[in-house]
């Protein structure tokens, strides 16, 4: 019986047993795309990523990302966590790894800087693949009954309802306020009602929800939804806080600007996480979207095959 290693890390938290958990495998050249599928489906994380050799030697690894349900082409805390396990290893498919790691993806390729404090590695910096990409619109009453909310729990002080990506796309919505967000709950026939009309991804509508204050309005609490993926809300989401960064700073009257966005999330699950944002725009166009955090190792082991 062949058998394949694993660790698992909690990701956007220094804490363990807090932040979003995520399954690693180191090599995954032994395993088919079906074994991959199922090894996710068996952790039931939001994502466990699988690490095979770049098909460019100038990179480092190529990397995939799973679901329990589906293989998706980027995720923020995977490539947070993937980093942070490979940066740990005395070598990654025989050379030693550097500060700056290059993961091929389906979304493209990921640009990882390794975080570490007195010597010690402690996270990871990643770059968003893609820009920003904006649309469609999302009515306030679907994203209301996704959420189990009237109408008026909705905010357009910053922005209607829409859908957006750097990779991956979410429907993300401003609520009123902390109280109203934390009232949220998902409503999966909604959610299937809203797949069928705004098909952001294939059998996937996943609601970023979130609440600031005037006073700060750069630190932000969030929570994320997708049911019809099994993830009935995820402690962190690196890719949808990213899209939601950029489409802030993308909204502010001035050409140039670079903004550090602090953004909680796992907060009502017992999973606290804080995700760094950076925003850099220039000339009215943002031009780079970095997300950034803590990680530790909770578990290793290995998956009989």
């Amino acid at each position: 019986m062949n058998t394949v290693l694993f660790v698992t890390v909690d990701v956007f938290t220094a804490e363990r047993f807090a932040g979003n958990q995520l399954a690693v495998i180191p090599d995954a050249r032994d395993l088919s795309d079906d074994q991959m599928q199922a090894i996710a489906a068996e952790f039931g994380y939001s994502e466990v990523t699988f690490v095979l050799p770049p098909d460019d030697p100038a990179n480092t690894a190529r990397v995939r990302i799973f679901t329990p349900t589906a293989e998706v082409p980027f995720a923020g805390h995977p490539n947070v966590g993937t980093a942070f396990v490979l940066g740990g290893q005395k070598e990654i498919f025989g050379r030693k790894p550097g500060n700056k790691l290059r993961f091929e993806e389906k979304a493209g390729l990921v640009e990882v800087t390794l975080l570490s404090e007195n010597g010690i590695l402690t996270g990871a910096r990643i770059v968003a693949p893609r820009p920003l990409a904006v649309g469609p619109a999302i009515d306030a009453a679907t994203i209301a009954a996704c959420a189990s909310l009237g109408s008026e729990a909705l905010s357009d002080l910053s922005h209607p309802p829409v859908g957006l990506s750097v990779g991956l796309p979410f429907a993300v919505a401003e609520l009123t306020d902390l109280d109203t967000l934390s009232r949220a709950r998902p409503n999966v026939s909604a959610f299937h009602d809203a797949n069928t009309r705004y098909p952001l991804a294939e059998d996937s509508f996943s609601l970023f929800l979130y609440a600031r204050t005037r006073e700060r309005p750069w630190q932000i609490r969030a929570r994320m939804f997708a049911p019809l993926d099994n993830v009935i809300e995820d402690p962190a989401t690196g890719s949808a806080s990213a899209a939601l960064g950029a489409y802030l700073v993308s909204l502010l009257p001035q050409a140039d600007a670079e903004i550090e966005i602090a953004i909680e999330q796992g907060v009502e699950m017992g999973r606290r996480s804080i995700i760094t944002v950076v925003v850099s725009k220039e000339d009215g166009t943002v031009r780079e979207v970095s997300v950034s955090g803590d990680c530790v190792t909770a578990m290793r082991g290995e998956i009989e095959i």
